[in-house]
C-alpha cells in the first residue's frame, strides 16, 4: 500500500510539472486540447512545490525557481475592470489563456478560485523561509497578493460573501450559503490584515448550515467528498471549533471523518443499485463522467453526466466514481 501510494503522489505531482507554462507558472486545468489554466490548480501547484522539495521529487532551487515564476506574474498581470484583464480587485479569474494569462472564455472573477491560488501563495510563503534574495522574494509577494484581496468588496452589500463577478454583468447572484468550500475563504477573508471580512459575514455563512444524521453518523451535511477534504489541505481542523462545532461537540476534520465513512456506507447500500459500488469502490465528488447522455441498462434508463458534483446521500449520483475522493480520504 504504501508504494502505491508513493507512486500516486509523485505521478500527481508530474501532472503540476508536466503541464505548466514555465514562462508564467500557469497551470492546465484538465489535458484537453486548446484547455486554459485554472487559478485553483495553479493554487494546488503552488502547495505541492513544498511536496515536492520535501519527498525529493524536486531540488530546492527548481522549486523557488517556479514559484517565483508564479507569483511574480500574478503580481504583476493587469488588474483592471477591462474584459481582457487577469483579475480584478485582487481576486482573478477562474480560468486564464495558458500563454496570454489573460481571462479565458468570459469567465468569472472567482472568489473560492482565488481563494485557492492566495491559499497557495501563502503556503510557500510559509514554507521557503531561508535568508536568501529569492525566498525572501517569495515571502514578499505572497503577503503582498494576500493584502490586495477585497473581501469586503466581494460581499457587494451582503452578509456573505459572493460567488464573484464579471466586467459584464457585475456580480453573480449566487452567494457562499450552505457548508461548502468556502471554509477556506472565509478563513482567508476574517484573517485579511487589509480587507477584512466581518464576523458577522461569517455568522451568517454558518447559520445556513445543516446538521444531518446519516447511516447513523450525525455530521455537518455536504454532498461531495471534496467539500470535507479542500479546506484540509492547507489547515489541519483537529481540535479547531468556531461556534457552531463547539455546539455540536465536534470539530471539522472529526466531520469530514464521518461524511467519509456517510460515503463508504451509501457505496455498501447503494440505493440506485449501480454495478461495483460497496465498501471498497466508492467516492462520490465532483468530477468529469461519462455524459450527458441517457443509456438504457439492464432494463433501467439511467442518465449520465459530465462535470458535475455528484454527493451523497442526496445526489446526484449517476454510477461515477473518482478515485481520487478515496485516495484523499487515507491518513
Amino acid at each position: 500500500m504504501q508504494d502505491d501510494l508513493a507512486t500516486l503522489q509523485r505521478e500527481t505531482f508530474d501532472y503540476f510539472i508536466r503541464e505548466a507554462n514555465p514562462a508564467n507558472g500557469l497551470i492546465l486545468d484538465k489535458t484537453e486540447a486548446n484547455w486554459p489554466a485554472s487559478i485553483a490548480a495553479t493554487g494546488l501547484a503552488l502547495a505541492c512545490y513544498p511536496v515536492g522539495v520535501e519527498r525529493r521529487f524536486m531540488t530546492r532551487a527548481a522549486a523557488v525557481e517556479r514559484t517565483l515564476t508564479t507569483l511574480r506574474f500574478f503580481w504583476n498581470s493587469p488588474q483592471g475592470v477591462e474584459p481582457d484583464a487577469t483579475g480584478y480587485r485582487g481576486f482573478y479569474y477562474h480560468f486564464l489563456d495558458m500563454q496570454t494569462g489573460r481571462r479565458a472564455w468570459q469567465c468569472e472573477l472567482s472568489t473560492i478560485d482565488s481563494t485557492l491560488l492566495l491559499a497557495g501563495a501563502l503556503a510557500a510563503g510559509q514554507y521557503f523561509d531561508e535568508d536568501t534574495e529569492a525566498e525572501a522574494e517569495i515571502r514578499g509577494l505572497a503577503e503582498a497578493l494576500y493584502r490586495r484581496a477585497d473581501w469586503r468588496w466581494a460581499q457587494d452589500g451582503g452578509d456573505t460573501v459572493t460567488h464573484g463577478w464579471t466586467p459584464e454583468h457585475g456580480f453573480l447572484k449566487y452567494r457562499w450559503q450552505g457548508y461548502d468550500e468556502a471554509l477556506l475563504l472565509y478563513v482567508l477573508g476574517l484573517g485579511s490584515p487589509t480587507h477584512p471580512l466581518p464576523p458577522s459575514s461569517y455568522t451568517a455563512w454558518s447559520a445556513t448550515f445543516r446538521w444531518e444524521s446519516c447511516y447513523g453518523y450525525e455530521y455537518l451535511y455536504a454532498g461531495p467528498l471534496f467539500i470535507h477534504q479542500l479546506s484540509h489541505v492547507w489547515i489541519d481542523f483537529r481540535g479547531l471549533q468556531d461556534a457552531f462545532m463547539r455546539g455540536k461537540g465536534s470539530d471539522y476534520f472529526e466531520n469530514s471523518r464521518r461524511a467519509t465513512f456517510v460515503q463508504q456506507r451509501y457505496a455498501v447500500d447503494n440505493p440506485r443499485g449501480f454495478e461495483g459500488y460497496g465498501e471498497h469502490c466508492w467516492g462520490i465528488t465532483a468530477s468529469e463522467g461519462p455524459g450527458p447522455s441517457t443509456l438504457k441498462l439492464n432494463g433501467i434508463e439511467r442518465r449520465f453526466e459530465g462535470y458535475v458534483g455528484r454527493g451523497v446521500p442526496y445526489g446526484p449520483d449517476d454510477g461515477t466514481l473518482a478515485p481520487w475522493a478515496v485516495a484523499a480520504s487515507l491518513p
